[in-house]
């Protein structure tokens, strides 16, 4: 399996450090507001990584972190007049809600920063002790300088970065020893929520939360740090920075980052009028939809939101859908029996689709190529299936296309509201209508259960039914 290695620039072959095992640490959102669809790539991208990595017998731990201190979440405090806890904690469970409907698993350990408090403290007192770190007037910064491979993972030079920034003067900078200095600890400002310290009554910097929760809950090395290509630097630069000068170890040794987000080939924000929260999505789609768009280009790549693009996706994953109900409806219509030898060889000959589909998902975790070569199972099932095969012919196809579809996280059974039985009713009383050329009753009871989020289609075989 090869991944592509933001700190190599190239894809290294991956090795675990523990073999059978994968630690993993994302970075999760601040949690001020709704989860936007920019938010939601990473999600969905390392939540199939971590599904593929399970469906080859890894055992992961997956690690990903809510930010619930910030000076976004205290300004949203303050608007609202509550406290801050108040607000992370609604946006946490409204997040929660989201990933459910991306079908986003649980991460193994969702820590929040607020809760890690002790341990930002301690590594925070052991980078000063290694004279990594210094404070000034309650504030602690880390020493840049003092870490020699300070750039490794943006390929920034520090002279550089330096040079760039010693004409910048702003509020509290002239008192760090070199202006790429950045923040460990700072004091609290009137109103704000704060931990004491030996430097001051404040609140950890952004950046050594996650250094200290992947520590934590993953250990001081780790297989794979990701998040989206915007953490690159700073925030990764410096998580690296922190923990290797405090440890005395690497890091993590593969970084994975995926790519923006456009809308409509421009860059989404609020002043263009083109922002787009997860549940805003949630109003027009399924959001299996919005998954299945986000997996239809590699996580390297840009990738351009657009409502064309999205109806794309609804009629892809549609026709991966129509052929479970298709295969699911013959075999539930069909008596128990053993495969024929035909049979059996028509399953073996899935094979290939599943083989292709692997070797795509371990060239740098493909969704694009591996999304391919799902269309083409689904057409040579679709080609081999007739009425009258037996049942384990059906189960056994539809086992074959569950599990890569498992590993994309597409959920193929869609849960009614409505009981089968009452559905069954109303589609017995839409069809005697039509016999008795009642057609407004008949559309009434088809624009009832659309309603209530049930499609009817006529086919030759009958009336079949399906949640959208």
């Amino acid at each position: 399996m090869k991944i592509f290695n933001t700190l190599t620039r190239k894809k290294d072959e991956f090795v675990p450090i523990e073999e059978g095992k994968v630690s993993m640490y994302v970075c999760g959102p601040t949690v001020y507001n709704l989860i936007h669809i920019g938010n939601a790539r990473p999600m969905i991208v390392f939540d199939t990584v971590r599904r593929y990595f399970e469906y080859k017998g890894y055992e992961v731990n997956y690690v990903s972190n809510f930010t619930d201190v910030d000076d976004k979440i205290i300004a949203k405090a303050v608007e609202e007049g509550v406290s801050s806890d108040v607000i992370s904690k609604r946006y946490i469970e409204e997040c929660k809600k989201d990933m459910a409907g991306m079908n986003v698993k649980p991460a193994t350990k969702h820590p929040l920063a607020t809760e890690e408090i002790g341990g930002m403290l301690d590594m925070i007192q052991t980078l000063i002790e290694k004279g990594h770190a210094y404070e000034v007037n309650g504030t602690v910064y880390f020493r840049t300088n003092s870490f020699k491979e300070y750039g490794k993972l943006s390929k920034k030079n520090l002279d550089d970065l330096q040079a760039g920034h010693r004409s910048i003067k702003v509020a509290g900078e002239d008192e760090k020893e070199d202006p790429m200095d950045f923040v460990l600890w700072k004091p609290k400002k009137e109103g704000e929520p704060y931990w004491e310290s030996d430097w001051s009554d404040g609140r950890p910097g952004w950046h050594i939360e996650c250094s200290v929760m992947s520590k934590k809950y993953l250990g001081e090395s780790i297989d794979i740090h990701a998040g989206g290509e915007d953490l690159i630097f700073p925030h990764h630069e410096n998580e690296i920075a922190q923990s290797e000068a405090c440890n005395d170890v690497t890091f993590a040794n593969y970084w994975m980052h995926n790519a923006f987000l456009n809308i409509d080939n421009k860059k989404m924000s609020k002043s263009l009028g083109n922002f787009f929260t997860v549940r805003d999505i949630a109003e027009k789609y399924d959001l299996q939809v919005l998954r299945f768009f986000m997996l239809s280009a590699h996580y390297r790549s840009p990738l351009n939101f657009s409502a064309d693009l999205m109806e794309a996706s609804k009629n892809g994953l549609e026709r991966i859908l129509t052929a479970f109900d298709s295969l699911r409806r013959k075999k539930d219509a069909t008596e128990a029996g053993e495969m024929t030898a035909d049979e059996q060889k028509m399953v073996a000959d899935t094979d290939v689709f599943r083989e292709k589909f692997e070797a795509a998902m371990e060239d740098d975790f493909n969704t694009a190529d591996a999304i391919s070569v799902l269309f083409e199972l689904v057409k040579y099932v679709n080609v081999v299936t007739a009425n009258g095969q037996t049942k384990a012919f059906y189960q056994a196809l539809e086992d074959k296309l569950q599990a890569l579809c498992d590993i994309l996280g597409i959920i193929t059974e869609q849960e009614a509201d409505m009981l089968d039985a009452e559905i069954e009713d109303l589609i017995a009383q839409r069809t005697q209508a039509k016999k008795e050329k009642n057609f407004a009753r008949a559309d009434e009871i088809r624009n009832e259960l659309l309603a209530r989020g049930i499609e009817l289609k006529d086919t030759r075989e009958g009336v079949v039914w399906k949640c959208i």
